[in-house]
């Protein structure tokens, strides 16, 4: 055999075990989602700043700056964490209902926009800001989530596939939105869940 036949012959065999990992996932896919099923409060496990392998990154961007200051660098510091999340993690809907912490976001280079906001959010922590919560808004069908945070009295909103907006409070942010009885909306970090729909 050829040295390229057996990379076809891997190639095909990678891709007849990703078909079978897929057939497990959709036979099993009930039982999975329901041992992976967290309360709205207990959405706070989710974000960690405190995890090894956020605060190596959260490191790595404050060493860009030489001497790290919260009040002269974080807002430039919010903007490459952004960045690494945005360029690093590719944007992947898993078949089921699966979450994964900002560790597992960061090894393997893939999440949905939970996943991806829970580790915005947890760099931003990591790099200071304590204010730092990721949102979720539910409007019937509609669903979008964004990262959250206050600096130098301002309020900063964060969506992936969007621009970072400045608003003058938070109470302007929650004051655009529609809120009725088709609506939920809650915000949460590693400290607390609040609902403020």
């Amino acid at each position: 055999m050829m040295a390229d036949d057996n990379g076809k012959v891997a190639l095909d065999r990678e891709l007849r075990l990703n078909q079978l990992y897929l057939a497990i996932i959709a036979r099993y896919k009930d039982y999975i989602e329901e041992k992976e099923h967290i309360s709205v409060a207990e959405l706070t496990t989710l974000v960690t700043p405190k995890d090894e392998s956020v605060l190596a990154k959260a490191n790595d961007i404050r060493g860009s700056f030489g001497a790290y200051s919260y009040v002269e660098h974080f807002y430039e510091a919010s903007l490459k964490a952004y960045a690494f999340v945005r360029d690093e993690i590719e944007d992947v809907q898993m078949p089921l209902e699966f979450w994964l912490t900002p560790n597992e976001t960061m090894k393997f280079g893939v999440g949905d926009t939970v996943d991806k906001n829970t580790l915005f959010c947890s760099l931003l922590i990591a790099l200071g800001n304590p204010s730092t919560k990721v949102f979720v808004y539910v409007r019937g069908a509609s669903r979008s989530i964004k990262t959250v945070f206050e600096l130098n009295g301002l309020f900063y909103v964060t969506e992936f596939g969007s621009t970072t907006k400045r608003m003058a409070s938070r109470d302007e942010f929650i004051g655009a939105l529609t809120v009725d009885d088709d609506t939920i909306a809650y915000e949460f970090n590693d400290q607390s869940f609040v609902d403020v729909s």
